[in-house]
């Protein structure tokens, strides 16, 4: 996997190795090897240039991995370069303010930032270029509002930017479903916007999609597997099998939802074609925002 033990590839990678072997879908015992570096680039440049045809390896990937791709942070490597396998899952993007925040809506609160983008702190994971930053653009220039005048504060990661939304230091958080239920449910922040199709189950059902709201912002943030691309075509759909039979499983459902991610079941052909979709929407938004040359 393509970071240090902790986080969303340790998660990934943890509960396809206990869903495979728990139901006995894989007989061998699978072996979790870390590669830090680049949200995946190390890991994915050792399979493609040291161990592109090894059958015994799959990688983990993310949402982050196909917004990174898109930016050039994978060197020469791209979307076309491995062979989509699984996705086992995904969270959404989040908008969430204060609670005693004057904005109830979405609609409300892209109304203060019409008015005086300067006067409404936002915040989240990461600078200029990364996923939180990117929904926050998107979500700028949905409402006629140029990304670079939003006040945006950086922070490590999505547990900062909580303690800082319920401290008063900003006043709106992208972020993502998962991380925030927590503090939704303990009534510390609002939520007002979940950026998927559809509402979500769980927790969160109660919270309307941005779509709903009349802004069509969609931020899925998938989590699943690749493979080397010379892999045979036999071992290639022997790893679709093997996540297709373990995904129709209730245990796996459940060891999902432990882990606070929503059902996304895409494989083989079909991931393939949502992968290279994404990067490309992706992509466009970087070459708008002026993170890529066009």
């Amino acid at each position: 996997m393509g970071a240090k033990p902790g986080g969303g590839f340790d998660l990934t990678c943890k509960l396809a190795q206990q869903s495979l072997q728990d139901l006995k879908i894989m007989k061998e015992p699978m072996r979790a090897t870390y590669m830090p570096g680049g949200i995946g680039a190390v890991a994915m440049n050792t399979v493609v240039a040291q161990r592109a045809a090894d059958p015994n390896v799959i990688v983990a990937f993310s949402g982050g991995s196909l917004l990174n791709i898109a930016q050039g942070k994978f060197g020469k490597w791209t979307e076309n370069d491995v062979r989509w396998v699984a996705a086992v899952g995904t969270d959404y993007g989040s908008i969430s303010v204060g609670k005693n925040a004057p904005w109830k809506t979405l609609g409300e609160l892209a109304a203060a930032i019409k008015a005086d983008p300067a006067k409404v702190p936002m915040g989240g994971g990461g600078t200029v270029g990364s996923q939180d930053w990117t929904k926050a653009a998107i979500f700028a220039k949905k409402i006629g509002v140029d990304p670079k005048a939003m006040r945006w504060v950086s922070f490590e990661g999505n547990g900062e930017a909580t303690t800082a939304l319920m401290g008063g230091h900003i006043q709106v958080m992208f972020g993502d479903v998962s991380a925030d239920e927590a503090q939704l449910e303990a009534g510390n922040i609002r939520m007002i916007a979940v950026l998927a199709d559809k509402r979500l189950v769980g927790k969160t059902a109660g919270v309307a999609t941005a779509k709903e709201q009349g802004f069509d912002i969609q931020w899925p943030i998938i989590r699943g597997f690749y493979t080397g691309p010379k892999v045979a075509d036999a071992d290639y759909k022997a790893w679709q099998d093997a996540f297709r039979k373990m995904q129709g499983t209730k245990e796996f459902a459940n060891l999902r939802a432990q882990r606070g991610l929503q059902p996304f079941d895409l494989t083989g052909p079909e991931l393939d074609a949502f992968v290279k979709k994404q990067v490309g929407e992706y992509r466009k938004a970087a070459e708008e925002f002026g993170l890529v040359k066009k």
